[in-house]
């Protein structure tokens, strides 16, 4: 299946087979869930793609931002079950959970904002994609849950961008309960930040990208590395980390240019 980014001028384009991953003009890059007849599950294969695609993006100097989507009626219904069982050892489950922790490492450190495209249930493993992501948009026909534990699995891994998204007593209820949240339970819980009609994706997804567009690279790229650093340690090393960051910010061309046209009441150059 052939994706048509949100930009319709592509510049590169790749079929991986389990995965399609295009680049647009603006440095957007799509990568789509490619195995609809099978949910789009993370399989080994699955994640050796999404592995390969994150690693493309992270050496792209042009990058902009990232838009992960998915075909099929599935976003992803999280691991490969068929395959875990087939090989029931402990240094098998063990490399499996490796390579899934790699491959959500690698969004959290990407440079550039990636987007969840949500058109289809999200389970599991494919909830925690979600989760991870920096933001998400999700058609309002979406439910959303980590039910591992209704075949015996408690859904670790997914706990922990989902404890960081959502409130605790949702996400242990979501993650002890095994039962689906709503769209607009995942909205209001904090897990999407925009819900719209299937046929709005596109356009809603595409709002998103454009407003990232209009932001300097090298302030997202230095934002986003320390907003996921500063959360993971105590307030005083926090606010250091952050204090640290935003000096060297402001030492940027680009700060330095927007602080003086907001002073002098212009654009910066940079918009224009």
């Amino acid at each position: 299946m052939n994706v048509t980014p949100l930009n319709p001028h592509p510049s590169a384009s790749t079929d991986a087979g389990v995965l399609t991953h295009t680049t647009d003009s603006r440095g957007v890059h799509t990568l789509t869930l490619n195995q609809p007849a099978a949910f789009n599950v993370l399989s080994d294969a699955m994640l050796d793609a999404l592995q390969t695609a994150l690693a493309a993006v992270a050496a792209d100097a042009h990058a902009r931002v990232v838009v992960l989507a998915a075909a099929g009626k599935a976003f992803c219904a999280g691991h490969n079950l068929k395959e875990m069982i087939a090989q029931p050892e402990l240094a098998a489950y063990q490399a499996l959970f490796a390579k899934c922790t790699k491959v959500m490492l690698a969004i959290s450190t990407l440079p550039v904002p990636v987007i969840a495209r949500v058109q289809g249930i999200a389970t599991a493993a494919g909830c925690q994609l979600v989760a991870q992501c920096d933001l998400a948009v999700a058609a309002d026909t979406v439910k959303f849950g980590v039910n591992g534990i209704d075949v015996g699995l408690f859904c670790a891994t997914p706990s922990v961008p989902l404890s960081r998204n959502v409130p605790q007593k949702v996400a242990m209820e979501m993650l002890l309960t095994g039962q689906f949240i709503t769209a607009a339970q995942a909205l209001a819980h904090g897990l999407v930040n925009r819900v719209c009609a299937p046929d709005a994706l596109d356009a809603t997804v595409e709002q998103l990208v454009s407003a990232v567009l209009a932001k300097p690279a090298e302030a997202l790229a230095m934002g986003k590395q320390l907003f996921y650093q500063q959360r993971e340690t105590g307030l005083a090393a926090a606010y250091q980390l952050a204090g640290q960051s935003m000096a060297c910010n402001m030492m940027l061309p680009v700060a330095q240019e927007g602080v003086r046209a907001f002073t002098e009441k212009r654009a910066p150059s940079w918009r224009a």
